[in-house]
């Protein structure tokens, strides 16, 4: 396919991405709602529901760390600092963190959690330690948080890297990163496999694979800054004019197919190496289409507000399905209409308490720390800071709708796409 013109600067909206965000938020939801007891077994095997999604929890945090770096990356402004860019995520990230932290605790994670799981959870370390008790410990999710601020860390050199790099040998860079992400599986079985997942993921397709080879495909921080490097090579490639014009719904088809294919490849194929370059070519489609003004069926204003309080959901539906399973027994339905019913339930309530926390918590912390920000740059004698990170270069004109808003990265989502961001504000 033939090129197609660049979408113009970044402050173009893109609402389908957030609206997307919860779509991969509630795929991770419905993978941990099939591991309950209730919804997993099925005489000696698992039923259809759990196979069909035994890998959607992996897929959707793929899809975050992915779409992390390309929203962040298409969100650039020059004049924004490393500590000013820091301070925005941590802001965002760490209340709702701190919160749900604690609520797991106090709900059931006090029963058996240990200070060896503890500390390392709420310092967000988690995902540096080689064992399934800690990186999966007290709030299960929040493993992928302890990647996100690698992400962060490193993005203010990563995106000056990323710029300098020729327009032409983007598409190369892309392809190089993506191959890395897939051989990656090859080259960790080669490995000695060590301590198995045990009892504790019965119900898992975790279940008698390899605790150290997952942790280094799946969870050690270093190598998910792949996917987060591609994010950020995909938007350069479109905001420079060199997308392939790939609509958004074959990218969907490609996608979709994909993750078919993941649920027969092994194991450590599944996790991500599949779907990788098919959720890259979805992103920078969908992002392609928003820019042109042309949205979709995700870009409403529900599905909207939906992807706005995703990375709070993303946070808590955990803690509800762990509750309903431990404190309050719920191990088997006694029809499917219960089991419908009572997923309903928990989905809604999920919900419910993610909106709670998104505007008790995370929509005030980070309008106060954005007042802090703004007060901080027009008290009289500051200095200019140095840029975190070099503008992005300038792209060919396009028509688009008046410049709006910009999603904010989610890495598992956390982000809010109803306001103009610069760097980190996202």
């Amino acid at each position: 396919m033939s090129a197609v013109p660049a979408v113009p600067g970044r402050s173009s909206r893109l609402p389908s991405l957030t609206g997307m965000r919860f779509l991969a938020a509630f795929l991770v939801f419905l993978f941990h709602l099939s591991l309950l007891d209730a919804y997993s077994t099925d005489g000696e095997g698992h039923g259809p529901f759990a196979s069909a999604l035994k890998n959607g929890g992996w897929a959707g945090v793929t899809f975050f760390f992915i779409l992390s770096g390309f929203v962040l990356t298409w969100s650039v402004r020059g004049e924004d600092t490393p500590r000013a860019f820091w301070g925005r995520r941590l802001a965002k990230i760490l209340p709702n963190h701190v919160v749900t932290f604690l609520l797991a605790l106090a709900s059931y994670a006090y029963v058996s959690a240990t200070w060896g799981q503890g500390i390392p959870n709420f310092l967000l370390l988690q995902a540096w330690v080689p064992r399934d008790d800690v990186f999966f410990s007290i709030n299960n999710p929040s493993w992928s948080l302890s990647c996100e601020l690698v992400f962060y860390l490193l993005f203010p050199a990563l995106h000056r890297r990323v710029s300098r790099i020729r327009a032409e040998r983007l598409w190369w860079w892309a392809a190089g990163t993506s191959a890395a992400i897939v051989l990656l599986p090859l080259a960790v079985q080669l490995l000695p496999s060590g301590e198995a997942f045990g009892p504790n993921h019965a119900n898992s397709p975790l279940y008698g694979h390899s605790i150290t080879q997952m942790w280094l495909v799946y969870i050690f921080p270093p190598v998910r800054v792949l996917d987060f490097v591609l994010g950020i090579l995909m938007a350069r490639i479109v905001l420079s004019g060199r997308w392939i014009g790939l609509g958004a719904l074959p990218a969907l088809a490609l996608t979709v197919a994909a993750y078919a294919v993941s649920l027969e490849v092994p194991f450590l194929f599944s996790l991500n190496a599949v779907v990788v370059v098919p959720f890259a070519l979805l992103i920078a489609a969908v992002a392609a289409r928003d820019a042109q003004g042309r949205g979709s069926a995700v870009s409403g204003r529900v599905c909207v507000w939906l992807g706005e309080v995703s990375f709070a959901f993303y946070l808590v539906h955990q803690i509800l399905l762990s509750v309903t399973q431990e404190r309050f027994g719920f191990r088997e339905a006694d029809s499917p209409a219960e089991a419908v019913g009572v997923a309903v339930l928990l989905a809604g309530a999920s919900l419910l308490l993610a909106w709670l926390l998104y505007t008790g918590v995370e929509r005030p912390v980070m309008r106060a720390w954005a007042r802090r920000s703004r007060t901080a740059r027009t008290t009289p004698g500051t200095a200019a800071p140095a840029p975190a990170v070099a503008p992005a270069p300038a792209v060919a004109p396009a028509a688009t709708p008046a410049p709006a808003a910009v999603p904010e990265p989610a890495g598992p989502p956390h982000g809010d796409s109803s306001r103009s961001v610069t760097v980190g504000t996202n």
